[in-house]
């Protein structure tokens, strides 16, 4: 069994990559989407959004990062993908499930699955271009507004060269609104002959078990299960095994984020440093009471002096670090 953290834009960053996998559970995860349009990107575009490249494509836990492009050109795609290998990509996965409005608007994402042709086509093209030991592998949605098409773009993918599939068993349209149709992941994984991970509405142990009745998949991918509550991948593996496990409580999760906050504050401008720490807490109120208390007295504050004191920090920064 693997247990993937999900990559996620504007959440899964590189300090929450190295946050989350400080907790244990995960076997790897994936950046954010790195975006190609027409041109062959500067290698400081991939170091912005996989800085881990610099550390043996590895998190600070030692966790593998796998880096995820995005786009519609196959030939554009091939030569960033083949760059990124030269950079340290140890994997590099294509992203067909984005739902968001304004990438499918530049043909980026769940949109492209209309378009089973095409998406043959791009993980032929990045096949060819990466070396052989390189795997590629490829996320998507069940399709645009209908999974009718769901087997013709997983066939389609992997027949193009794709080492594995994860599927987000929801449609573009769908977008996050459960439930998740896992036994479209059983249905994708009769038709290819890779492994299929599941992926979507996994937020509990409790979810993890239907979700493996269901869909059948051992391999599954957590997002914002993961984020919400980040021990999940060490719950599962544990109920899996028939081990007793002991959750994460509040206590042993504030050191956590204390160290997300320090990060965020050197990564950071104290305009958008403070925003950044609200959206995780939010997240976590959905499974600790004690974020709940936390997020409303962060709410409207934007003092990173005052965050630092409402999270026990005994100092901070304030500056940005370029």
């Amino acid at each position: 069994m693997q247990i993937a953290l999900a990559p996620m834009e504007g959440l899964v960053d590189n300090i929450l990559r190295d946050v989350l996998t400080r907790v244990g559970g995960i076997d790897w995860c994936v950046t954010e989407f790195i975006r190609v349009c027409d041109r062959l990107l500067p290698p400081s575009q991939f170091d912005k959004l996989a800085p881990e490249l610099r550390l043996g494509a590895r998190t600070a836990a030692g966790v593998p990062m796998r880096l995820q492009l995005l786009g519609s050109d196959p030939v554009c795609l091939a030569e960033n993908a083949a760059l990124a290998c030269e950079l340290g990509a140890p994997v590099i996965d294509l992203n067909f499930g984005c739902p968001a409005k304004t990438v499918n608007k530049s043909r980026g994402g769940a949109v492209l699955l209309k378009e089973p042709e095409l998406l043959h086509a791009i993980v032929r093209e990045v096949r060819r271009a990466v070396p052989a030991h390189i795997p590629v592998t490829a996320k998507m949605r069940l399709g645009f507004d209908t999974p009718d098409g769901a087997l013709d773009c997983a066939t389609a993918l992997a027949e193009g060269g794709a080492a594995h599939l994860v599927v987000h068993a929801r449609t573009k349209v769908e977008g996050y609104k459960p439930p998740a149709h896992w036994e479209w992941v059983a249905r994708v994984q009769d038709v290819v002959k890779v492994p299929v991970f599941a992926n979507g509405e996994i937020w509990t142990v409790d979810d993890w078990r239907r979700c493996r009745e269901v869909s059948g998949a051992e391999d599954i991918m957590l997002g914002r299960g993961l984020v919400s509550r980040p021990d999940l991948g060490l719950q599962i593996a544990a109920a899996r095994e028939g081990r007793d496990y002991q959750p994460l409580d509040w206590q042993a999760l504030l050191p956590l984020l204390r160290e997300f906050w320090r990060q965020a504050q050197a990564k950071l401008s104290p305009r958008y440093a403070p925003g950044r720490m609200k959206q995780w807490v939010a997240m976590l109120t959905r499974s600790y009471p004690e974020a709940v208390l936390l997020f409303a007295e962060l709410r409207r504050e934007s003092d990173c002096q005052r965050i630092s004191e409402l999270l026990g920090v005994v100092e901070t920064r304030c500056e940005a670090v370029a």
